[in-house]
């Protein structure tokens, strides 16, 4: 009958062999969809892999504790251990309720780095050293330490006078009577210069008293102590303003 016949396309002119607009349209959506697909895939992909890191990255570190006789006790942090067929994480309390007792050992080091940090500075590196050591004290011993510092001009005066301070610890030993308390002897040295420019020594033997304070183990404090009071008394000591400036640490640690 007159219009059931349907000719193929390659019999058609060129012209008409063209695909028509809606077709040439509908598969540019479906790419365009594809695309659409792939870019929020992708999306997902990335959000979920930035999520992972950040969640890697706040969890506390692991802090492993060995004794004396070689066993390590996990005291900080979350660890995982393999038992009974199974992977079960072991989680130690981080908030120092939970978490194990730091050790005399421990309590020295802190000690010992307060000191060296605190009492050892040249005019260059004063404001570096003192940030540290103001760093390790509690909250209200480093506002009173900071007020001291602010009132006296103690950076001030490092600076104009060029004060150069080294120490040599030579003892650290637990107070009796008072947890978490250290007397410390050590051979401190000061050099500076006057008004004429003449370099001035002192050499002096000074009793320390350092009084830590256990807040709880933190990844930026892993002992978990802090240093809650300090004080100096000088024992021993002589003023050196000859031509000759030699250091007595120097020769005695070389000796």
């Amino acid at each position: 009958m007159f219009g059931t016949t349907k000719k193929l396309r390659s019999e058609l002119p060129e012209k008409a062999q063209v695909s028509k607009y809606y077709e040439m349209d509908g598969a540019l959506r479906a790419y365009a969809n594809r695309m659409a697909v792939l870019g929020i895939t992708c999306g997902v992909l990335a959000v979920g892999a930035l999520g992972l890191f950040a969640y890697v990255r706040l969890q506390p570190p692991v802090v492993i504790r060995v004794d004396q006789q070689g066993e390590a006790t996990v005291v900080g942090g979350e660890s995982v251990h393999l038992g009974s067929g199974r992977i079960s994480p072991v989680r130690a309390a981080t908030n120092g309720l939970g978490a194990a007792a730091p050790s005399d050992v421990e309590g020295r080091a802190v000690v010992r780095r307060f000191l060296a940090t605190y009492l050892t500075y040249t005019p260059a590196n004063v404001e570096r050293q003192y940030a540290e050591a103001l760093n390790m004290m509690t909250l209200n011993f480093r506002t009173l330490s900071m007020n001291k510092f602010r009132e006296e001009d103690t950076i001030g005066k490092v600076k104009a006078d060029s004060i150069t301070s080294s120490v040599r610890i030579r003892s650290i030993e637990p107070a009796a009577g008072m947890p978490w308390t250290y007397q410390v002897f050590a051979a401190k040295e000061i050099h500076r210069l006057n008004n004429q420019r003449i370099e001035q020594t002192e050499r002096m033997v000074c009793r320390y008293q350092v009084r830590l304070v256990y807040t709880g183990r933190t990844q930026s404090y892993p002992s978990g102590l802090l240093v809650g009071e300090f004080w100096e008394q000088q024992m021993v000591g002589e003023r050196d303003i000859d031509l000759e400036q030699r250091s007595a640490l120097i020769e005695r640690e070389s000796k």
